[in-house]
């Protein structure tokens, strides 16, 4: 389980770098990637996936036409349901400052098998995460010039020509990130942070003005108006901040690139989540409060875009949209990040075909950079589902969310039943480097204390509620046009494939191993 490459800490203090390097090898790995970011870029490695800029725009318009104004209820639920599985991360980043944070933490909750599928689950729902992030750029991109619908006329996502055009705007911007992703930590870091910068500031002018621009009362939003009423505002509508709210998680995953992790992570995971959560609610009821017009069925099918032009104007509305553009390509950046260091952790453990090359990392760039380049070659194929029908947007969006969602309770489980049996500790080995009880400061681990045991339960039995009601094939939903049945089943379809790619690997592995146990014994019959 140990790393290739030799120690390089020439972006930090030495104290710090053989401290935290010390620390790594107490796990059973060697410093392989670069430690050059500090507090602010892990939170921005949380708060880029999140990106309320990319994914409220992206999916306004899905949950409003749903769940009508109503739907904005479901941001809170959702988010405080986050904030129960954001505190369990917290405890265990402490604990476990490791990249490939979900397959390592549920590895070591459980047991290895169980922790490779949470992260082989994680690292494709990842993949389309990267997608369907992507994809989000024919949200904006149109509606500030025209000129970038280059495949026919019609820019809605949910057109056939929106779909092509998404397609091929998705693909030139994974090409991008894939190549910033390759260059250098440093790079891809300072990219991430002016990125994220740049969407706070534009996301909090954008909720000023709206809120200086509304036209009616909060009141509205006691009103559904949506295709499914009170209980679809609640089930459907929640998909917008269920799509949302993910990916704090991202400041643990970058844990061995982060200075003093088991102080900075758990509480960038935090901070990410609850600013986020924060800002995109306010960008919700903004959006609903400002929009010209609640009936005219434009909010429905353009979005915070519609609002945003017709409402501040083309100048104002387009050059914020323009900080959208960004926030969408940082968060894509990021998104990948986050997957590649998923698939970089398990590589090293010679858990993956090819595992060799997958785990080797430069020394110049401290980068893993076929990790990155099979996550964006991966996603760049699915976004080319957009391709066969509009519906492909949302069947990949969904999906996406499910698989993440079910990863996280492959980790708030066993950490359930660990606690209920009273072992929720280091395994035998691990004691010096889990449990030292002190972060790097000498201040106590970050800890629940006497809460770890209900916000775990609730924790858990959110996850699952979630993870059913978004893998859930509903027509309305994933194929309202009919005759596609396949995109409504297409979360539970891609779920099963997932497994069952899993299993083949696994099945060569072992079949792998019991061959060699053969060899080694002279076994040749």
């Amino acid at each position: 389980m140990t790393g290739t490459a030799s120690t390089d800490v020439r972006q930090e203090p030495s104290g710090t770098g053989r401290r935290d390097s010390v620390a790594l090898a107490g796990f059973g790995y060697r410093q392989e990637l670069h430690r050059s970011m500090g507090r602010y870029a892990s939170f921005a490695a949380g708060f880029s996936f999140i990106s309320v800029l990319t994914t409220v725009f992206q999916f306004f318009a899905f949950g409003y036409s749903f769940g009508g104004a109503a739907f904005f209820w479901t941001w809170p639920a959702v988010l405080t349901g986050q904030l129960l599985v954001a505190a369990c991360f917290a405890e265990l980043a402490a604990r476990y400052p490791l990249s490939g944070a979900i397959y390592q933490w549920s590895t070591r909750l459980s047991t290895p098998s169980f922790g490779w599928f949470a992260g082989w689950t994680m690292v494709i729902g990842q993949m389309v995460v990267v997608a369907a992030a992507a994809l989000a750029l024919q949200v904006v991109l149109p509606a500030v010039w025209s000129g970038f619908q280059l495949i026919g006329t019609d820019p809605a996502p949910a057109s056939v020509s929106g779909a092509a055009n998404a397609a091929l705007l998705a693909v030139v911007l994974l090409a991008l990130t894939t190549a910033v992703n390759m260059l250098d930590n440093r790079v891809m870091s300072a990219v991430n942070r002016i990125g994220v910068t740049a969407e706070i500031i534009g996301a909090a002018l954008i909720v000023v003005l709206l809120f200086t621009h509304s036209a009616r009362g909060p009141g509205i939003t006691l009103h559904t108006g949506g295709q499914g009423g009170a209980v679809g505002a609640l089930l459907v509508g929640s998909f917008t901040a269920a799509y949302v709210l993910i990916g704090f998680d991202s400041a643990g995953e970058l844990s061995e690139e982060t200075r003093s992790p088991r102080r900075t992570a758990p509480r960038t995971i935090l901070l990410a989540l609850a600013s986020a959560g924060v800002l995109g609610g306010l960008l919700l009821l903004g959006g609903l409060l400002a929009a010209p017009s609640l009936t005219d069925g434009r909010l429905g099918t353009e979005g915070l875009s519609y609002v945003l032009t017709s409402t501040l104007g083309d100048g104002v509305g387009r050059a914020l949209l323009v900080d959208v553009a960004i926030a969408i390509g940082v968060a894509t950046l990021a998104i990948q990040t986050s997957g590649s260091r998923m698939l970089f952790s398990m590589a090293r453990d010679g858990a993956l075909p090819g595992a060799h090359r997958l785990a080797k990392v430069s020394p110049r760039t401290g980068m893993p950079a076929a990790t990155a380049l099979v996550v964006g070659t991966v996603a760049a194929a699915l976004c080319l589902l957009n391709l066969a029908s509009p519906e492909a947007f949302l069947a990949i969006g969904t999906t996406c969310i499910a698989m993440v969602y079910l990863a996280y309770v492959m980790v708030t489980g066993p950490m359930l039943v660990r606690r209920l049996r009273g072992t929720y500790t280091a395994k035998p080995g691990e004691a010096a480097a889990a449990e030292t009880g002190t972060d790097e400061t000498g201040k106590p681990l970050f800890s629940l204390g006497r809460w770890g045991l209900p916000v775990n339960v609730l924790a858990v039995l959110y996850g699952t509620f979630m993870a059913v009601n978004l893998a859930w094939p509903r027509a309305a939903v994933y194929d309202p046009a009919g005759g596609h049945w396949y995109f409504q089943w297409f979360t539970i379809l891609f779920l099963a494939l997932t497994v069952s790619a899993g299993g083949a690997i696994k099945w060569r592995e072992i079949k792998s191993s019991f061959n060699n146990f053969r060899r080694r014994n002279g076994d040749r019959s």
